[in-house]
C-alpha cells in the first residue's frame, strides 16, 4: 500500500511540476502588426471573471515585451481602471477580428477613473506604459494570436 501511495505521489508531483509548461502554448505569444513592423509580446491570457478582475493588480514590474491579454469571449463595450495597479500600463482595446479599436497610453497607477473601449471589443491587451507609443502601435493596426483566429473562424 505504501508503495502505491508513493507512486501516486510521484505521478502527482510530476504532473504539477509540468503544469506550468502546458499553460505556455501558442496562446502565450501575441504579435502586433503595425506600420513600423511586427512586435511580439509574451502574454498571460485571462478569460475568467476572477482573472479579469485581478488583472495586473499588485504587480511591481512588467518586462518590456510582456503583457496580459484579456479575452471576454464575446464583443461588448468594456472599461478598465488602475485601482491597486502599481505600474503604468498601455491598454490596447481590440475588436473580435484582431483590429485595434483604441489605445489608452500610460494609464496612471492607482487611478480609479474608468478607461473605456471605443465601441465593442472582445480583447484588451495590457503592456508596459508608453510601449505602444515607443513601437508606433496605433488604432487600426492588427494583432495575430490563436484566440483571434478562433474568434473570426466561428
Amino acid at each position: 500500500m505504501l508503495k502505491l501511495l508513493r507512486s501516486i505521489a510521484l505521478v502527482l508531483a510530476t504532473a504539477f511540476a509540468f503544469a506550468p509548461l502546458a499553460a505556455l502554448s501558442a496562446d502565450n505569444s501575441l504579435t502586433v502588426v503595425s506600420a513600423g513592423g511586427e512586435h511580439t509580446f509574451s502574454v498571460e491570457v485571462v478569460d475568467t471573471n476572477d482573472g479579469r478582475q485581478r488583472g495586473l493588480m499588485f504587480r511591481q514590474s512588467l518586462a518590456p515585451d510582456a503583457g496580459m491579454l484579456f479575452d471576454f469571449k464575446e464583443s461588448h463595450e468594456v472599461s478598465f481602471w488602475m485601482m491597486n495597479t502599481y505600474i503604468p500600463l498601455d491598454m490596447i482595446f481590440i475588436r473580435e477580428d484582431g483590429t485595434i479599436a483604441n489605445i489608452h497610453i500610460n494609464a496612471r497607477p492607482h487611478d480609479p477613473t474608468g478607461i473605456p473601449s471605443v465601441g465593442p471589443v472582445r480583447f484588451v491587451l495590457e503592456i508596459p506604459g508608453g510601449r505602444s507609443k515607443e513601437l508606433g502601435i496605433k488604432a487600426g493596426d492588427t494583432i495575430k494570436h490563436d484566440r483571434v483566429k478562433a474568434a473570426t473562424a466561428g
